[in-house]
């Protein structure tokens, strides 16, 4: 079944992303993304996490397109002008890629080319509005198309923010909701009290919201993250729980896949897993997941 059709009849889904090669060899994820098709509802491919140079997300979502297995394209603000975001976003409607999601992608300085000139030349709520009028039939020059894209559309959600940038961020996913976004993705979630929290503030039945579930690699990992990284806080009984572990990856996966339980017992709309080089573990974690 369909991801639109899944989040309309409100059924758990889950999402994998999916980080494409630095080079043209798309052989080793392939093989990982066929390891678990059918048991995830579609493939993530983002579009240059991180500023860091990689093979676009376009041509990821061709790849497994064609191997049957459904995707989400990421169209990010800060690479392309509107006529490549635009040009992509009939590209991709042509490949039969069914979901978008919109995204204003990390500042080019965390990458690594920061000499790369930021483009942004359509902030997010424009991007959004240019794809409803791409699947309304004209460009935004208001030229009619030859043949429009169908899309399910999403984007990313800051539930992390807190006191007046939650405030910001929850008018801004006001806004995303009017411009067509029917699903949104979070930051990594670890503390589950917190996150619920700002559950309280959106209203589920306008939108969907998909968690990110980060597989850690390690307690250092885990530390680095809740120190630095803005909007995410790691439990420090899940860090010391990766200490003790012996065998510290099964303990990680472990961690990934009960944080992946308690959000459908919380009957939330999804759950994005996100492996960071580490897709051939997914299995094994979707197995500890359970139906």
């Amino acid at each position: 079944m369909a991801l639109r059709d899944k989040l309309q009849r409100g059924q758990f889904v889950i999402l994998g992303e999916f980080e494409p090669p630095k080079g043209s060899d798309f052989s080793a994820l392939l093989d990982h993304a066929n390891q678990v098709k059918g048991r995830v509802d579609a493939i993530v491919i983002p579009e240059m996490a991180n500023a860091v140079m990689k093979a676009a997300s376009l041509g990821g979502c061709a790849v497994f397109q064609k191997n049957g297995i459904e995707t989400v394209f990421q169209a990010c603000c800060r690479d392309r002008n509107r006529l490549a975001l635009q040009a992509d976003l009939l590209a991709a409607g042509a490949l039969g890629v069914p979901n978008v999601m919109a995204v204003a992608g990390e500042e080019i300085t965390f990458g690594d080319h920061p000499q790369a000139r930021t483009v942004n030349d359509l902030d997010l709520l424009e991007l959004l509005q240019a794809l409803q009028g791409l699947m309304s039939g004209k460009d935004m020059a208001g030229i009619e198309l030859r043949g429009s894209p169908r899309f399910l559309v999403g984007s990313t959600v800051d539930s992390g923010a807190t006191g007046g940038l939650l405030e910001l961020e929850l008018e801004r996913l006001e806004k995303k909701i009017d411009a067509g976004v029917r699903f949104v993705v979070t930051k990594p979630v670890f503390d589950l009290h917190l996150f619920q929290q700002f559950l309280k503030r959106v209203d589920a039945d306008r939108v969907a919201v998909i968690p990110t579930v980060l597989l850690l690699k390690s307690a250092g990992m885990a530390r680095y993250i809740d120190r630095n990284i803005k909007g995410i806080s790691i439990p420090s009984e899940t860090i010391r729980a990766i200490q003790k572990a012996p065998d510290k990856p099964r303990e990680c996966i472990r961690i990934a896949a009960e944080t992946v339980r308690h959000l459908r017992e919380l009957g939330l709309a999804g759950a994005l897993i996100s492996t960071v080089g580490w897709e051939d573990r997914l299995p094994r974690l979707l197995d500890q997941v359970g139906d």
